[in-house]
């Protein structure tokens, strides 16, 4: 009886190492792939989620797997906060174990977030404008220039998210200094690009977070490889 312990304990604890080593195997192929296909530029933090790892993985399918990027650089934009998850990821086993060069690794679903620093807010908008987080929304201070005559203003900033950009509008524009300006708006309207975001995302949403802006996106039926 208690060969037959020792012996079943000893296949629990063989069987836990051998699906933490297949684990770690399968998240640094997913990394390695998604580096490459999305051309990031450092691999990824690849964490499967879900225990024992070994059901999913003989099954070749992994229901939710979380991928962090870390700070990045996207068409000139400097971006943090860079994470998304992966659901119903479809990869064989053995390709992944005997020819990760050839396993083809999908997504059913991806969904995503970025986050555009107030560092990358402020080094885009117009001269003499700085923005700044007010709880839950952006706003503006400083000073715009008007026939040589530098007049104070301060607004809140609307963002609105069209084809692969973010869009800033003022609203309550207030002037100082009693020189009229007509059109104010124009001297603050200002577009930060938001294109070829990983994973094919396609913006969802925008939102104010006390880092900046937070950018939502998701894609369907995503290639990790090709």
């Amino acid at each position: 009886m208690r060969k037959l312990a020792a012996f079943l304990i000893l296949l629990l604890v063989l069987g836990v190492i051998l699906d933490r080593v297949a684990v770690t195997g399968v998240q640094r192929e997913i990394a390695t792939q998604a580096t490459a296909r999305y051309d990031l530029e450092n691999p990824p933090e690849v964490t499967i989620q879900g225990i024992p790892f070994l059901t999913q993985a003989i099954a070749g399918r992994y229901d939710e797997v979380k991928v962090a990027a870390g700070p990045m650089s996207l068409s000139g934009i400097q971006l943090s906060g860079v994470d998304f998850t992966l659901y119903g990821v479809t990869a064989s086993l053995s390709d992944l174990v005997l020819h990760p060069e050839r396993a083809q690794i999908r997504a059913e679903r991806v969904a995503g977030t970025v986050v555009v620093p107030l560092q990358t807010l402020n080094q885009r908008a117009p001269r003499g404008i700085k923005i700044e987080v007010d709880g839950d929304a952006l706003a503006v201070n400083g000073q715009i220039t008007v026939l040589g005559q530098k007049v104070p203003v301060k607004a809140d900033l609307k963002i609105d998210v069209a084809e692969g950009e973010v869009r800033f509008t003022p609203g309550k524009v207030t002037l100082g200094g009693g020189i009229p300006v007509p059109d104010p708006e124009r001297f603050i309207t200002y577009r930060i690009p938001i294109k070829n975001l990983p994973f094919n995302l396609k913006v969802t949403g925008v939102s104010v977070v006390p880092q900046g802006i937070k950018i939502s996106g998701e894609a369907a039926d995503v290639p990790l490889r090709g």
